[in-house]
């Protein structure tokens, strides 16, 4: 069955990885969207290949390709699961085409996200270290039981756990979380969260906020928060078992993000959730 002329066209970069092909495959089971065009870095064996096919659903005609401008230019949107230094770079493509740009990238630092604050002024770009329903309102709870407990009386730990293919850590998810309960503190993450335990570390510093990472196997993303205080324990957790979650919230945020203003969202304001 053809799309109707009025759905989304998107297209997928970093499309024959595994989050690439489950976009593809979420955009071909998702309503008023369609495969604009996929893309892969320069050399990829996969350039010149069907996408459909590399992502396990048959031919459809949309084939792969290294030069993103051209495609960038006829698509209402682009999802983008790659690496820091390739999100930069469609950023600006996305902002030169004035369309959607969702962003399921981890790992950027301070400057990246001032350069994508930058491109949000003539694109729409929808960023979460999380694109997952669960994820998000898990956040909103961890925010608002950290504001409910006294930092005085109560620890928070942040655990997380990934395949063992995984490059940056803690993930961005784990961040994510972080950033949940130092809002809900009003404090800043920066300053207060302890990544690395290592030797004789002293007493725990009241108020700070830790992180545990661990890596293994394939699992998919394995998410925990804990509250600890004296003589009880609060623990809040999310575990994903299919990335197909990251690909459906991301076309979801592009069909919201579709009728926005040009600017920088988060999965939160995608959800009605955000505390604005």
């Amino acid at each position: 069955m053809s799309k109707m002329p009025s759905s989304m066209g998107l297209v997928v970069v970093g499309a024959a990885g595994r989050m690439g092909k489950s976009l593809i495959r979420a955009i071909a089971e998702v309503d008023g969207v369609h495969l604009a065009g996929a893309i892969e870095r320069e050399g990829s064996d996969a350039v010149g290949g069907d996408a459909g096919e590399i992502a396990g659903l048959g031919a459809n005609d949309v084939a792969i390709t290294a030069d993103a401008l051209p495609v960038f230019a006829r698509a209402d949107g682009v999802l983008d699961f790659t690496t820091p230094a390739a999100t930069l770079e469609f950023a600006e493509l996305a902002a030169q085409a004035r369309i959607v740009h969702v962003i399921g990238t981890t790992g950027m630092g301070e400057s990246d996200e001032a350069k994508l604050h930058a491109a949000s002024r003539h694109s729409r770009i929808v960023k979460s270290g999380n694109m997952s329903l669960g994820v998000n309102l898990l956040s909103v709870l961890v925010r608002q039981a950290a504001k409910a407990l006294d930092a005085g009386d109560w620890d928070i730990e942040v655990l997380e756990m990934h395949h063992r293919h995984k490059v940056d850590a803690p993930s961005g998810t784990a961040l994510l979380l972080g950033e949940a309960a130092a809002e809900g503190r009003g404090i800043s993450l920066k300053e207060n969260s302890v990544r690395v335990r290592d030797g004789h570390t002293g007493a725990r510093e009241a108020g700070s906020i830790g992180f545990a990472t661990l890596r293994g196997g394939s699992v998919v993303g394995e998410h925990s928060v804990l509250l600890a205080g004296e003589g009880e324990t609060i623990e809040i957790s999310h575990k994903a078992t299919d990335r197909s979650i990251f690909a459906r919230g991301a076309v979801r945020a592009a069909l919201w993000a579709r009728n926005q203003k040009p600017g920088y969202y988060s999965m939160l304001d995608v959800l009605g959730l955000a505390d604005r």
